[in-house]
This record gives structure tokens, C-alpha cells and sequence, in this order.
């Protein structure tokens, strides 16, 4: 099967290259011409991943997946609907309750140039399986001095969802983003899931991502450019969903819908809030969050993780150590309460950021509402 493999491979290298190189000359030709190609359909995140993975795993037979109940009963979520019927067996591989298990067989594959992706039925229990994702795929390529990539996919939904208290709400982007080796996604929209999806399955190294389960169902409306099969986002890169002059908003993945929301808001209040889907929490797009801060001057970050060696503590570095002197007031920091999650729907309301949260920061950074100090 290897010998196999390794023919397609390297029959496919000097026409994938050629077509690569045309690709990427004809969109340089059409970004000349516009900024966006026009919109084709709306389209579900749940939509935008499957489709993702089923055109991953149709050009490249190297790609499969694995984990709990993604083949016969196609996915928790209905993430992998399909793809056992079209792949088979061999390549849509349904495991016992064992993430240490299945994670290590996995990473194993990696490591002789298979592209395995895991479904983990939530990142909660990614925890079982952390010293496969930390120290067998995280660190191999630095210990061996380049010489092993691990070309690995951890998916699943992260962070909080509805009622499933402290043990299945937890957001572990700041977890995995604080460890050397592994880049670590949060997609927002289906034009984030399809095209980041794509390009974590596309790279040599061990991507985690943090998808959200409340927003599978979402609708989005998504251009052709989207749709086609060629497109992938940048591992990196933010992305600047609204324009705004007055206030600088950061936000991931379901965070950017409630920032985008609480800019409605404030518009009607006569400020102007630049909301950045961050996409990429590892690496870091810091150049455009600075480069933002510094025509705004102000900044509201916005996670629903903990609050302490958070996501937004890090923004709040860079912005020190980069753009201090840019900044006319306190930077804002909105995250999820600091205990576990409550069960009780009013209690875990009041956990994780609402919109209004945003909308009351962004004043306070503006100067537009009372400070806590005063009404203490």
C-alpha cells in the first residue's frame, strides 16, 4: 500500500506543481480586478466541513479520518455525513471509546506520511489524549532536528455549548496555543471552516482545530471563489470583518458573531468598532491586530476561555510591547467567568461573554459610560 501511495505521489509532483503555479498566477490575475469574486450560496458551517474534508480525502488518498462514531453513525455532529459509503472502511475509521488509543495510532500514521485527521467528540476529551498531541506530535519535528514532520488534523468542537456543564464546556485554545509545535485554529464563519480546514490537512505539521459546536448549524453566505475546490485560507492571517475607526474588537469563532453584533450596536451610538476575526490563534496575526490598535487606539478583546493566560492577556502583550504609546485609554479584556462552567442555563448565561459585555467595555473605553471605580 506505501508503494503504492508513493507512485501517486511522485507521478502527481511535476503536474501538481505546474498546476499550483498556474493557480496561484491565474487568482493574482483576478485580484487585479476585484477584491472578492460574487456571492455564490449560503452555506452551513457543518456543510463547509464536510465538504472540506471530502475534497481533501478525494485528492489526496494519503487523507483519513478517525475517531468515534464518525463512519457508521457519520459523525456526533454530522461532520463526516457521507464519507464512509464514498471511502470505505479503511479511511473513515470508527474506534472504541479511547482517545490516548485512537490518537496515538494516529500520530503513528503521521510519522510514515499518512495525513490522518481525529474527530474528538469534543476537545474536553482531547484531554485523555494530550501527551500524544504535546509530546509524540507537538515535539517530533523539533527533536528531530527536522528530519520527521507530522502532518496531523486534531478537530472537534471546543469551548462552550448548551447545558452540558463544566466537564464538556471548556475553551482550550489558550491550552494548546501556549505549546511550540502545534498551530492552532478557530474558525468563525463556513468560509473559515472550509478554507482553514483545507489548509490544516494541506500542511506538514500538527494543526489543532477548535471548532464550535453552537455555530455548525450557522448559515453563511459564502462566494464562488469559496466553493471552488482550489481554496484555502492562510494559516496566520486575520481577518478585518468590519471596518471601523473609533475602537479595535478581537474575537474567535463564536465570539466574532456576538463582536460583530455588539459593533451594530455601537454604531447607532455613533462609535466606530473594527472587529477581527483572529482565525488563527497560533501563530499570531499580530501585525494586523497592532496595525489596527494603532489607527483606532483603543482595544476590547473578547474570548469565552478563562480570563487568566488568555488568548486576550497575549494581545494585551503584544499591544504593550509593540503599540503602547499608541493607546489612548486601559485596554479591555471580555472572557468567560473564572470557574468551571455551571449547569444551570441562567448560571452559565452569566459565565461566558454576552454581547452586551462587548457593547459596555467598548463605551468604557470610549469614555462614553461611567468606570467600574465609580460605581463601586
Amino acid at each position: 500500500m506505501s508503494r503504492i501511495l508513493l507512485q501517486i505521489v511522485s507521478r502527481g509532483a511535476t503536474s501538481s506543481s505546474i498546476a499550483g503555479r498556474t493557480v496561484q498566477a491565474f487568482w493574482s490575475l483576478q485580484n487585479l480586478t476585484r477584491t472578492y469574486s460574487s456571492t455564490g450560496k449560503e452555506i452551513t458551517v457543518r456543510e463547509a466541513l464536510n465538504t472540506a474534508l471530502d475534497e481533501e480525502m478525494g485528492a489526496d488518498p494519503r487523507v483519513f479520518i478517525m475517531g468515534e462514531e464518525v463512519g457508521e453513525y457519520q459523525g456526533a455532529y454530522k461532520i463526516s455525513k457521507g464519507l464512509l459509503e464514498k471511502y470505505g472502511p479503511e479511511r473513515v475509521v470508527d474506534t472504541p471509546i479511547t482517545e490516548a488509543g485512537f490518537t496515538g495510532i494516529a500520530v503513528g500514521a503521521a510519522y510514515k506520511e499518512l495525513r490522518p485527521v481525529v474527530e474528538f467528540m469534543t476537545f474536553n476529551f482531547s484531554m485523555q489524549a494530550i501527551d500524544h498531541i504535546i509530546n509524540s506530535a507537538a515535539k517530533s519535528n523539533y527533536m528531530s532536528a527536522g528530519q520527521l514532520t507530522v502532518p496531523i488534523v486534531f478537530r472537534g468542537p471546543n469551548g462552550a455549548a448548551a447545558g452540558v456543564g463544566a466537564q464538556h464546556s471548556q475553551c482550550f485554545a489558550a491550552w494548546y496555543a501556549s505549546c511550540p509545535g502545534l498551530k492552532v485554529l478557530c474558525p468563525y464563519s463556513s468560509e473559515d471552516a472550509r478554507g482553514l480546514l483545507k489548509a490544516a490537512i494541506r500542511d506538514p505539521d500538527p494543526v489543532v482545530f477548535l471548532e464550535n459546536e453552537l455555530l455548525y448549524g450557522e448559515s453563511f453566505s459564502v462566494s464562488n471563489e469559496v466553493l471552488d475546490a482550489n481554496f484555502v485560507l492562510p494559516i496566520g492571517k486575520a481577518k478585518i470583518e468590519r471596518q471601523g475607526k473609533d475602537i479595535t474588537i478581537t474575537a474567535y469563532s463564536k465570539m466574532v458573531g456576538y463582536a460583530l453584533k455588539a459593533a451594530e450596536i455601537l454604531a447607532k451610538e455613533g462609535i466606530s468598532a473594527e472587529v477581527i476575526n483572529l482565525r488563527s490563534i497560533r501563530p499570531l496575526d499580530r501585525a494586523t491586530i497592532n496595525e489596527s490598535v494603532r489607527k483606532t487606539n483603543k482595544l476590547v478583546t473578547v474570548e469565552e476561555g478563562f480570563p487568566q493566560h488568555g488568548v486576550g492577556a497575549e494581545i494585551c502583550a503584544s499591544i504593550v510591547e509593540e503599540s503602547f504609546e499608541y493607546l489612548d485609554a486601559p485596554v479591555e479584556r471580555i472572557a468567560g467567568a473564572d470557574i468551571p462552567m455551571p449547569y444551570a442555563a441562567n448560571l452559565e448565561r452569566m459565565a461566558v461573554p454576552q454581547i452586551e459585555d462587548i457593547v459596555r467595555a467598548a463605551k468604557r473605553a470610549c469614555y462614553r459610560s461611567v468606570p467600574y471605580a465609580a460605581t463601586a
